[in-house]
């Protein structure tokens, strides 16, 4: 596979404490990938080493073909990885059409033009207001952040790291803290991802991975026990015993 992320025998040393075992994956362009397991599994330090925030001790990360494995984590990001809630902090007193112009600009080396007009270049307005639209965030556009509901800051915090034009996007726990009557907008707002992004999602709501996930790899010590679509995973007895007969994870 040339095509998207390809992670072969990946791991992570701590002195004498192996995080990561030898790990080999593919997430092709337009995957949609859940990443379960029990806490302690590995999954924050797997995300981790592929965003470049660890290095690994041994193993490859190529990305469309290319080697990516000592690239740091600016570097990553400029080469199209991007994991929400790693990048940018929402700024609260500012509104939402604001924070979203925010990364475009400083992507395009022009934060200062923040103090211009805001109208000032037709060309990133036009993107701002394709990601207000894309994010069903149209409405809120005028409002200030900390005046929104948790789903929906979640939602602006999506739409700023699609900013970023990513190739490659993780989900760490996109719904965690939203309230079950909320989450069915993260649902909506990863199902309508573009095609072309492949997505990892890092998620405990097993009813959100379900849903939106077409492959499931799950992690235990730090090394994958299994990997298969919804259907094969909720039948793997080693799972059921392991995480979802546990309820958390």
């Amino acid at each position: 596979m040339t095509s998207g992320l390809r992670i072969r025998n990946l791991s992570k040393n701590f002195g004498g404490l192996q995080v990561a075992r030898n790990i080999t994956l593919d997430i092709p362009t337009g995957a949609r990938a859940a990443l379960i397991g029990p806490n302690g599994a590995g999954k924050t330090t797997f995300a981790n080493l592929i965003i470049g925030a660890l290095q690994p001790s041994s193993g490859s990360i190529h990305l469309d073909g290319k080697d990516i494995s000592q690239l740091g984590e600016a570097a990553r990001v400029r080469a199209g990885i991007a994991k929400t809630f790693q990048i940018t902090n929402l700024f609260k007193d500012l509104s939402v059409r604001d924070n979203i112009r925010l990364p475009i600009l400083e992507r395009e080396h022009r934060t200062f033009r923040f103090l211009e007009r805001h109208d000032g270049d037709a060309a990133i307005e036009a993107e701002v207001e394709e990601l207000l639209a894309d994010f069903r965030l149209l409405p809120l556009a005028n409002r200030l952040v900390r005046s929104l509901a948790y789903g929906q800051q979640r939602l602006v915090e999506l739409a700023l790291t699609l900013s970023l034009k990513p190739r490659i996007l993780i989900l760490d726990e996109p719904a965690a803290g939203v309230p079950s009557s909320d989450s069915h907008l993260i649902v909506d707002a990863i199902k309508r991802l573009p095609t072309y992004l492949s997505v990892l999602i890092i998620e405990h709501d097993m009813k959100l991975v379900f849903e939106v996930a077409s492959r499931i790899i799950v992690l235990v010590n730090g090394a994958v026990l299994v990997e298969g679509t919804p259907e094969e995973i909720s039948r793997d007895l080693r799972v059921r015993e392991l995480y979802l007969g546990a309820g958390h994870g």
